[in-house]
């Protein structure tokens, strides 16, 4: 193979996303070789298998497929599904994964399917993404350590999602980090619109990793002929980490909980010191108001009526009265 830059079409279509697919048979001593779809395929070595890439909505691929599984089973493999599964057939086995795409945000983590056939010797996958690149795999000449198993093929593919993964998940925390900031400086409002924000995040992100999880298990218990025992340590191994993952989203999520009821906290605080003034305002001007109603009657004998000076008189004896009131609140620690 050449060491020259591929135009995109050529890149496209070594890696089997465009045609019929790409073919790699793996010795199961990490070596591989790739052909081409078409092309006489050597016999799989023992104790090694075949992989099969390509494109999940490419019309060749759909007809190979058909060809090679049936039309039940091909319409199983490319069908569109939301969630990541394992579903066992005899001794074969679907597994559906869900991928992170390249250089996504937090808040719009794009997704790539993986649906994955497994039968002794043979693997097909079916998906949009670039499964050699992925795995790093689309240079032959630079493999040394390829899968030895299809156990260990979806292992790795696994574990790749998960790095794709893990940079979020830091991101998720540190805007975690500055909503709690912002509650420091006083800066609720704001800390309210980021925080329904990244619950938002949290959850699409919860839903993306535990049916991941939860399929791994699935695979790793489930009674295939082909499956050592370190083929299942494997597949633990990457369920695991998937949960892993998990975890740390959990804990982000109780932590966004948390900081929730700061800020409900908060603003109860603030909403109790404006009651707080407000009953202070009512409780000086309410005596001041009953002084000046008084005065205000519009009946005979009203004290000082004919005096010149008795309008700053009151006023001067409203004014002492409110001071004092307020004197006698603060004595008090009510304001």
């Amino acid at each position: 193979m050449s060491n020259t830059a591929k135009t995109p079409n050529e890149r496209a279509l070594f890696n089997g996303l465009v045609g019929s697919g790409a073919v790699l048979i793996f010795d199961g001593k990490g070596g591989m070789t790739r052909h081409e779809p078409d092309d006489d395929h050597p016999a799989v070595p023992s104790g090694g298998f075949k992989l099969v890439v390509g494109n999940s909505k490419g019309p060749e691929f759909k007809l190979w497929l058909k060809n090679e599984l049936g039309e039940f089973n091909s319409g199983l493999v490319t069908a569109p599904t939301s969630r990541s599964r394992c579903s066992v057939l005899d001794d074969r086995a679907l597994v559906i994964l869900r991928v992170v795409r390249p250089g996504a945000e937090p808040h719009d983590v794009g997704r790539q399917f993986l649906t994955i056939w497994i039968e002794k010797s043979r693997v097909i996958i079916a998906s949009e993404l670039n499964i050699l690149d992925f795995l790093g795999l689309a240079r032959v000449e630079q493999v040394e350590h390829a899968p030895t198993s299809p156990a260990d093929l979806i292992a790795r593919l696994a574990l790749r999602a998960t790095d794709r993964l893990e940079p979020l998940i830091e991101m998720l925390g540190d805007r975690l980090d500055e909503v709690e900031e912002s509650l420091i400086t006083n800066r609720t409002e704001r800390a309210q619109d980021n925080l329904e924000h990244l619950r938002r995040t949290l959850i699409s992100f919860r839903r993306l990793v535990w049916p991941q999880r939860d399929a791994l298990t699935t695979l790793e218990v489930e009674d295939l002929s082909y499956f050592s025992d370190r083929d299942r340590l494997r597949l633990r191994e990457a369920a695991l980490r998937t949960a892993r993952i998990g975890d740390e989203l959990q804990a982000l999520s109780e932590r966004a909980v948390l900081v929730h009821e700061e800020i409900i906290d908060d603003r109860a605080e603030q909403m109790n010191k404006a009651m707080l003034l407000l009953a202070a305002v009512t409780v000086i001007f309410s005596p001041l108001t009953l002084i000046t109603g008084l005065l205000g009657m519009n009946v005979a004998g009203i004290p000082f009526a004919e005096s010149g000076a008795a309008f700053w008189v009151v006023c001067a004896a409203i004014v002492g009265l409110g001071l004092i009131v307020l004197w006698v609140m603060r004595r008090r620690h009510w304001m």
